[in-house]
């Protein structure tokens, strides 16, 4: 698993980025990356993984997001299957200019200062901006950037959303300490459908256990246990979305107890395995 610095590029004749993602998902990287830009990302339709800062979950039937700048984040095709459908805006806060006694001014700051927690908008908003965001392809030059202000505004108002972030992930912790993430990350992604050890990780690391216990929970707030845990339950959450039984996907994510496995998914999902595979179910006829 990378941990990337991305180099975001304006569109043409624009302040800001535009992109529209509508190729097949194995052409693209999902890697973890950070970039100063603030970000809006729509997925149309479809479903995957969203991962902001420390926050990791599933999602279906499309979703909408805002990441604030240098918040760390993967690409939300990321565990997806195709058609995967996105528009993403990439904005710095700098070209956004108000006169300070604006009303406006300040709800769209209060936004932003929210983003980077990363704001998760509930799918009523989602259906709501999607008209706007897909005129955003089709304009060019003021019409876009007002455009821009007007999502902006609308989202500042809306009270239908959730913090996924209790608190702030500060880039510098992941650029810093870039290649021991990297390699710590990509040792579970190895080996988390069996038994981890966690002083092997240790020393991967290059680091004493109880120094390594320190670095990892300075590193992301929770301990290496709960990270592998919520690992695994992700991966049986996608498991579980391609109908394996709820033993089969407790096995092959690494729990050797079925009981501990259920008491582990519902921490983390709030919702039992059976009554995971039954929203899935429903969300999927709902696509």
């Amino acid at each position: 698993m990378k941990v990337s610095f991305e180099r975001i590029i304006p569109s043409e004749k624009s302040s800001f980025r535009t992109l529209h993602n509508n190729s097949p998902i194995c052409e693209f990287k999902w890697e973890y990356h950070y970039h100063p830009e603030i970000e809006l990302v729509c997925v149309i339709s479809g479903n995957g993984t969203r991962h902001v800062g420390y926050h990791k979950s599933n999602y279906t039937n499309g979703d909408l997001v805002l990441i604030g700048s240098n918040i760390p984040h993967s690409g939300f095709g990321l565990n997806s299957t195709d058609p995967h459908e996105e528009i993403v805006l990439q904005f710095r806060e700098e070209i956004l200019q108000f006169p300070q006694q604006e009303v406006e001014a300040r709800s769209i700051k209060n936004l932003l200062e929210l983003s980077k927690y990363g704001i998760h908008f509930h799918h009523k908003i989602k259906k709501l901006m999607l008209p706007k965001l897909k005129l955003m392809l089709e304009s060019e030059g003021y019409k876009r950037y007002l455009l821009l202000l007007e999502i902006l505004f609308e989202l500042s108002k809306c009270k239908d959303y959730d913090l996924l972030n209790k608190e702030i992930m500060p880039y510098t912790i992941i650029s810093k300490n870039k290649t021991r993430l990297e390699n710590i990350f990509t040792y579970v992604e190895h080996h988390y459908d069996k038994e981890i050890n966690i002083e092997d990780v240790a020393k991967l690391a290059n680091l004493t256990l109880p120094a390594f216990c320190n670095f990892f929970k300075k590193a992301t707030q929770i301990t290496f246990t709960e990270f592998v845990n919520r690992y695994r339950i992700n991966k049986a959450c996608l498991l579980m979305a391609q109908d394996k039984s709820i033993s089969e996907c407790s096995y092959s994510c690494g729990f050797n107890n079925v009981t501990y496995f259920n008491r582990m998914f519902k921490k983390y999902t709030e919702k039992t395995p059976s009554e995971f595979i039954k929203n899935y179910s429903h969300n999927k006829v709902s696509v």
